[in-house]
C-alpha cells in the first residue's frame, strides 16, 4: 500500500507518519520544505518536496497512491476560504487524473453548514470537491486542536485566556495526536468505501471556562477566561496586518459556532470520541513550554 501524507511536519501530520512507518509502511510525504523533516523520517519514508498549491507538481507527486492523507495547507489568499477551496481543487484533479481511491481529508466542525463559518467555509468546499471525485472518501471532521493553546503563550503567563466565544460555551477539543490515531486507522483500512463523515471530538466539550480551569490546575497558577469582542479581536489582527476579509475568516468561525441553531451533523459517540485529555496533553506539552519563561 503506498499512502501519500501532505503536511507531514504539522501538528497532526508530525505524528501520522511516525504511526504509518509503526504499521509497516513506507508512506510517501509531501513537504513544502524537505529540510524541516527529521532524519528517522527521511530514512522511513520517501520523501517529495512540493508545494501543495502547484496543482501539476501535486499530481505528479501523488501518482500510483493508494490511500491519501490530505490538509488543505493555509494560504497567502485575501479571502481564506477562497484560499481553502483552491487547495481542495488542487487535491480534487490529483485524485482524479491518478484515480486514488480513498482519501481521508482533515476537515473541521462547521464544515457541515458549508456556510456562516469564516474561512472553515473552505474545507466544507474542499469536502464537496473531493466528494465530486468519485473516490471513497472519510472527512475528519475535527474539534478545537488542544495545541491552539500554545499560540497564546504569553496570555496564559499572565492568568488570561481571551475568546470571542462565550466562556460558558462547550465545545469539542481534542489533541493533534488522537486525530492522528483516528486518521492512520482510516488510512490503513481497506475495509470500507464510499463517503462519510467522522466526528474527531477528543473525550469531552469543554468551555474556554472549564479550559482555563483544567489548564491552570495543571500548572498550578490561576487562570481564567475572558470573552472580547469581535471588534477588539478585529482590532488587534489589523495591527498584525491582516486584511479585512483575512480578518472576517477568522472571527466568521467564533460567529459560526455562537449560532445557536447550529448543530454538528456528526454526533459525539464511539467513533468520534478520543481519549487524551486536556490534562494529559497540557502537562506533556504546556507546561514545560510555561516552565521555560
Amino acid at each position: 500500500m503506498t499512502i501519500a501524507v501532505t503536511t507531514p511536519t504539522g501538528n497532526v501530520g508530525s505524528r501520522l507518519v511516525p504511526l504509518l512507518v509503526q504499521a509497516g509502511e513506507r508512506p510517501r510525504v509531501l513537504a513544502r520544505d524537505a529540510a524541516k523533516l527529521s532524519d528517522a523520517v527521511r530514512a522511513a519514508a520517501d520523501v517529495v518536496e512540493v508545494d501543495q498549491g502547484d496543482a501539476d507538481a501535486v499530481v505528479a507527486a501523488t501518482e500510483g497512491v493508494d490511500a491519501l492523507y490530505w490538509v488543505d495547507p493555509p494560504t497567502e489568499d485575501d479571502d481564506p476560504a477562497a484560499g481553502y477551496a483552491r487547495m481542495g481543487a488542487v487535491a480534487a484533479r490529483a485524485v482524479r487524473e491518478n484515480g486514488i481511491p480513498r482519501v481521508v481529508f482533515q476537515s473541521s466542525s462547521g464544515a457541515d453548514a458549508r456556510s456562516g463559518f469564516g474561512e472553515i467555509d473552505g474545507l466544507g468546499r474542499t469536502e464537496e470537491l473531493l466528494d465530486e471525485t468519485g473516490a471513497s472518501v472519510t472527512h475528519l471532521r475535527c474539534g478545537y486542536f488542544f495545541s491552539n493553546l500554545l499560540m497564546d503563550v504569553d496570555g496564559l503567563r499572565s492568568g488570561i485566556i481571551t475568546t470571542t466565544m462565550p466562556t460558558d460555551l462547550a465545545l469539542p477539543w481534542v489533541a493533534p495526536g488522537d486525530i492522528a490515531a483516528v486518521a492512520a486507522a482510516r488510512l490503513l483500512s481497506t475495509a470500507w468505501t464510499g463517503r462519510h463523515t467522522q466526528g474527531v471530538y477528543g473525550p469531552a466539550d469543554l468551555s474556554f471556562g472549564d479550559v482555563a480551569r483544567i489548564v491552570g490546575r495543571v500548572l498550578g497558577r490561576e487562570i481564567r477566561a475572558e470573552q472580547v469582542s469581535d471588534e477588539q479581536t478585529a482590532e488587534q489582527l489589523r495591527s498584525f496586518g491582516m486584511t479585512e476579509k483575512q480578518i472576517d475568516g477568522i472571527i466568521g468561525m467564533s460567529r459560526g459556532f455562537r449560532n445557536p441553531d447550529y448543530r454538528p451533523e456528526d454526533a459525539r459517540d464511539l467513533r468520534s470520541t478520543t481519549p487524551t485529555t486536556l490534562a494529559a496533553w497540557a502537562q506533556e506539552h504546556l507546561a514545560g513550554v510555561m516552565a521555560d519563561g
